[in-house]
Parts: C-alpha cells; sequence; structure tokens
C-alpha cells in the first residue's frame, strides 16, 4: 500500500550536520460535505495541525485545482455519503475528474494521503464515496498513511467513536513521516487560536452606501449563493387538526424565476432563525442586532460568499449563523479555550475530551439541546465571548432539501412541497423544533406578502420515457411527495400503467391527496393499495401489501418491465419493502433467495430499482 517510509519522506527533513530544520511541512485538508459534517470534521483536523505548528490549508474538494494535487505531498480527504451512494455537492467535479479514465497509474506517487468518511450505516451504501476514493486513490499510486476511516452516525458516541482513534493514528504516522513536527513542542489544547477573521464595525453611512452597491452587483440567476425569492402562495395543514404530525402542503410562485425541474428534483430552502432565538443571542452576547461590519479574514482568505459586506448582526444571527443546531464537540473545544471561570472550564474539557463523549451526548445529543441553550447555560464564558470568534464556533445555516411533490405540466410556474412538521419532547421543558419545518410553517401568505428564497437542483429518481413501461410506487407518509409529482407528469404524457403503495396511520387523518389519487383511479390511469397502520388492532404496512400483490408485481416486473421505487423514511420501511419484493420474486418466479438478491442486484444497477429515503 503506501511506499517504504524512506523514498516517501518530503516536506521538514533535518538537516544531518545541524540538526536544524530545512523546511516545514505543509498539510491539505480537502472536504467533500453535504450536512456541514465533514466541513467541521475538516477544521477540526486543521486546528490539530495548527498546534502542532504545521502550515495548513482547507477548502472543499470543488474549491481545489485538482490538476495541483499531483504537486501536493500530504493530504487528508474528508467526505460524507449523500443519498444512495453519491458525492456531496461540493466534490462532484473532482469526483469526475479523479475517475477519469485517462489518468495514469502512478500519477500521485509523490502524494501521502489519508482518508475519512463520515456516513450512516443504516443507509445500504455506507461509506461509498469515501471506499471508493480510497481505492481510486491506490490505483493513483497515492501511499495511504493509515486505512480509511469510517465514521457512523448510528454510533452511540457518534462518528466521534471512528474519528478520535483515527487521528490518533493519522498524527503518529505524521511523527514519523515529518520528524520536524515531533520536535517542536504542541500547543496546548485549551490555548486558543487566533479567530479566522476579525469584525470591524462601522458607522451608519458608510454602511448604506456600500450594502446598496452589493445588493445591486447581485442579481443574477438561482442558485445556492443567489437563490430565487419566490412567493408563497399557500401554506396548508393537510392533516386532521386531531392529528399529533402537522404536515402542510405549501405552494410557491417561481414565475419569472427560470427554473425548470422534473419528477424526482428536488428543491433547497435555507431557513431562518426565529426572531426570540435572534433576541436572546444578542442579550446573552451584548450585541446591537442594528449594528453593522464588515469581515476581514486573518489569512487573507475570501470572507464567506453568502454574507454582504458590510452585514448587520441581525442578518448574521438571523441568516447565517446556526444557533438552533445541537453543537458538535468542536464547538465545546472552542469554547474551553476561552473559559476562565474554573468550573466551566472543567465541564468543556470533559465535554472536548475523547474520555468525556458519552457526557457529552448526555448533556447535548440525547435532549438536542442548542447551541443557543448551551450559551445559557454557561453565563461567564457566554459573557467573555468575543465577536470574532463567531464565526469559528457557529456553523453556517445549511440548507434543506424537500422532495418536489408537483409537475410544472400540471402547475406551470408553480412549485409545491410536503412538508412535515418537526416538534417533539425531549427531558428538555422546551419542545424541540425543526428549524426549518418550524419557520416555514409560521409563514402566513394571508397576512401578507411571504417570500421564501429558494433553488433547484437534480435528484436521484429518474423515471422511464417509454409509454408502456408501468412504475411501481411505494411511498408511505411524507415520501409519496415525489410520486405526486412523477404521476402529475406521467398522467399529463398519456402513461398509463402506475400503481401507488401508500401508507400511512388513518384513513380518516393523515391519507395524502386522497382525492387526487382516487381522480386518477376513475381515470384507469392509476391502481392504488393502501395500508392505515393504526386503523386495526393488528398495524398493517405498505410492505404488507406488497406481500399481497405478489402476482401482480411479478407480472409487471417479469413482462412489462415494470421499474420499482421507494421513497421515505430510512429506518426499517426500505428494507422490509426489498424483502418483501424477494419473496415474491421466489414465490412467483420460483428462484432461490439468492437468486432474489441477485435480481434485485441487477434491477438496481439498471436504474430498475430505485430509492430516496432519509434518516
Amino acid at each position: 500500500m503506501a511506499l517504504p517510509l524512506r523514498s516517501r519522506l518530503h516536506g521538514a527533513v533535518p538537516d544531518e550536520d545541524s540538526g536544524e530544520i530545512m523546511s516545514g511541512p505543509s498539510l491539505l485538508v480537502l472536504y467533500g460535505s453535504q450536512t456541514g459534517t465533514a466541513q467541521d470534521t475538516a477544521y477540526r483536523i486543521s486546528r490539530q495541525a495548527q498546534r502542532r505548528h504545521l502550515k495548513v490549508r482547507v477548502l472543499p474538494l470543488d474549491g481545489y485545482n485538482v490538476a495541483e494535487l499531483i504537486s501536493e505531498s500530504l493530504v487528508v480527504f474528508v467526505c460524507s455519503t449523500t443519498g444512495q451512494g453519491d458525492p456531496p455537492d461540493n466534490m462532484k467535479n473532482f469526483w469526475r475528474f479523479l475517475f477519469r479514465k485517462s489518468l495514469p497509474v502512478g500519477s500521485l506517487s509523490c502524494l501521502d494521503c489519508a482518508v475519512l468518511g463520515l456516513g450512516d450505516s443504516s443507509y445500504p451504501k455506507f461509506n461509498f464515496v469515501a471506499k471508493k476514493l480510497h481505492k481510486r486513490l491506490l490505483q493513483l499510486g497515492a501511499g495511504m498513511l493509515i486505512p480509511v476511516g469510517l465514521g457512523d452516525d448510528q454510533h452511540d458516541l457518534g462518528p466521534d467513536a471512528v474519528i478520535d482513534p483515527w487521528l490518533r493514528s493519522f498524527w503518529e504516522k505524521v511523527l514519523v513521516l515529518y520528524p520536524s513536527v515531533s520536535n517542536m513542542e504542541a500547543l496546548r489544547e485549551d490555548e486558543p487560536l487566533p479567530p479566522s477573521y476579525t469584525f470591524r464595525f462601522l458607522d451608519e453611512e458608510t454602511d448604506q452606501t456600500e450594502v446598496l452597491l452589493r445588493i445591486n452587483s447581485e442579481q443574477t440567476g438561482p442558485s445556492e449563493f443567489r437563490p430565487f425569492p419566490a412567493r408563497m402562495l399557500s401554506n396548508r395543514r393537510v392533516t386532521a387538526p386531531s392529528h399529533f404530525q402537522d404536515v402542510r402542503l405549501m405552494e410557491f410562485d417561481i414565475s419569472g424565476s427560470n427554473i425548470e425541474f422534473a419528477a424526482g428534483d428536488i428543491v433547497k430552502i435555507r431557513p431562518q432563525n426565529s426572531a426570540e432565538d435572534v433576541q436572546l443571542f444578542c442579550q446573552l452576547l451584548r450585541l446591537d442586532p442594528d449594528s453593522r461590519f464588515t469581515l476581514r479574514a486573518t489569512d487573507d482568505a475570501p470572507v464567506p460568499a453568502r454574507l454582504p459586506q458590510p452585514c448587520s448582526v441581525r442578518h448574521l444571527v438571523e441568516r447565517y449563523l446556526d444557533i438552533a443546531a445541537v453543537p458538535r464537540r468542536s464547538f465545546f473545544e472552542l469554547l474551553s479555550g476561552f473559559a476562565t471561570n474554573e468550573l466551566e472550564r472543567d465541564k468543556l474539557a470533559e465535554f472536548s475530551s475523547a474520555a468525556g463523549q458519552d457526557q457529552l451526548h448526555s448533556y447535548c445529543n440525547r435532549p438536542r439541546r442548542t447551541a443557543l441553550e448551551v450559551l445559557s447555560d454557561f453565563p461567564h464564558i457566554t459573557a467573555e465571548l468575543k465577536v470574532d470568534h463567531l464565526l469559528d464556533l457557529f456553523p453556517e445555516i445549511q440548507p434543506r432539501s424537500f422532495s418536489i411533490a408537483s409537475s410544472l405540466k400540471v402547475h406551470p410556474n408553480r412549485l409545491q412541497i410536503l412538508v412535515a412538521v418537526v416538534l417533539y419532547r425531549s427531558k428538555l421543558f422546551k419542545p424541540r423544533r425543526g428549524l426549518c419545518s418550524s419557520w416555514l410553517a409560521s409563514l402566513d401568505p394571508e397576512q401578507g406578502e411571504v417570500r421564501v428564497p429558494l433553488w433547484v437542483k437534480k435528484g436521484s429518481l429518474r423515471f422511464p420515457k417509454e409509454l408502456e413501461t408501468p412504475v411501481i410506487l411505494v411511498g408511505p407518509g411524507t415520501g409519496v411527495a415525489p410520486f405526486r409529482s412523477a404521476l402529475q407528469e406521467r398522467v399529463s404524457e398519456g402513461k398509463t400503467a402506475n400503481v401507488l403503495f401508500f401508507g400511512c396511520r388513518s384513513e380518516s387523518k393523515d391519507f395524502y391527496f386522497r382525492s387526487e389519487w382516487e381522480d386518477m383511479m376513475k381515470a384507469g390511469n392509476l391502481r392504488l393499495f393502501t395500508a392505515f397502520s393504526r386503523d386495526q388492532e393488528e398495524k398493517v404496512y405498505v410492505q404488507h401489501r406488497v406481500r399481497e400483490n405478489t402476482a401482480l408485481l411479478w407480472e409487471l416486473m417479469t413482462n412489462k418491465k415494470a421499474c420499482f421505487y421507494i421513497a421515505g423514511n430510512a429506518k426499517q420501511m426500505p428494507a422490509a419493502v426489498c424483502d418483501a419484493l424477494k419473496e415474491a420474486l421466489q414465490q412467483e418466479g420460483g428462484v432461490s433467495a439468492e437468486e432474489a438478491e441477485q435480481t434485485l442486484a441487477a434491477m438496481e444497477k439498471t436504474g430498475r430499482l430505485q430509492s430516496e429515503t432519509w434518516s
């Protein structure tokens, strides 16, 4: 795997006669991150490198010129896996380049590197991107310092259960490779590093001029950095008032946006913090929400692209800092460096240590305590916190993805989504709320114009173009959203071979789009099978309905080459549906369990079996 140590030694090398360091090693940390976890881990590695006096750069994979990889000496790749084994959005260009067949074997023979994956073992393609990247780098001749790390969200202690020992192994290897690093005394973990940015507060006159210039220069098409401010037309509850779950059907006007989408595509929406949370945050940190500032990076890096220059404190807290998220371990590591109160410092040090992760999870992750609530629990350090460290402490609010639930062919210039409002209780007094769903649910277009910034990206589901090819759709709960879009689109195109398995708790409380399905059935455009899990003593789910219709499924899949789709919660449903499908193949086709498994694998490879699931 890795070349012998002598031949792979580069960077900082001690002079044999004097023992002095001739040059210092440089570490490059590249990340592919969808929700911010891989990015957070990349910056954690960067801080560890700085404490060891290494020069370090941190970049998203698509923000790095991949052609320069051949001249790098030490690189850590941190990447998550999205969807059904897909790379995150900010590493897709890198991914395509790296897998070009024209790249010569051995082109990365001067590179020492390591790959750390972040995934969720409840998904079938657990850490697929990290595994595939590790294999490809080896093919290109890179030297792997240590085996690929496979962090798992499902572990009791989260991905840190793997990350901690992986990082220890990585630094042990680096210290052997670069003797100069081991010769220098590392900074203590409780010594604060310089902030990434400094704030310069402005007077009102200067600020207004610059803001107008910046706003005028950014009026372009919809994207992550320039979303389209779509007007919300309706925000309607579609579950019964007595039902425990509030689910909304929301419609937006996208006229004039040039947004186009097809069935299976998703819309991205970045939420805002509540006015109550913004006010409390500013009070705790003694900040004037109306004051304005400019940012300057301490290392001359660009300022965050989504922050206007100048920017108000209100805008920063409301739209950028993720103060309502459950904070990661890095939050406590950084806070501990600023603590002067002994009790608070000791508690933060415990939460930051590998040995204290169970205590941290009991305090923070299990009750879903927010970063804002943590600040309230540590009043001394909060009062002493300097504004310059805010962008290091708090991650950026990440956009949320929603399956589009409508078709432009039926609803031109309109975009609809089905949103389950997240609201639940933990051991904390205040109920826990989903940031995006609660914010969207709070918007009322009947009280005045409401605009929601959004943009659209291609989803993972692809539907057949052929007129005769049937589709079998299994979408319990809000998993039916992308299938509503698909059915609207297919029916408008004259595609009538459609089968839908829909499941919910009760026929009278959460049977989404019932009248639409009934109209399609009357017109001969849909066969519908329903499973209402709580309407009888014995619970019935969609997988039970799949098992009851093995003859139909066999006929459609074998003789009509039907495509099979699953969408919904990733916990147990997708695996249970696949098991029911395998049973259908065995029962109707007389094949063995192993042959049924191979058939499903072949269908998945050719796109005849697709799923879109979330946890």
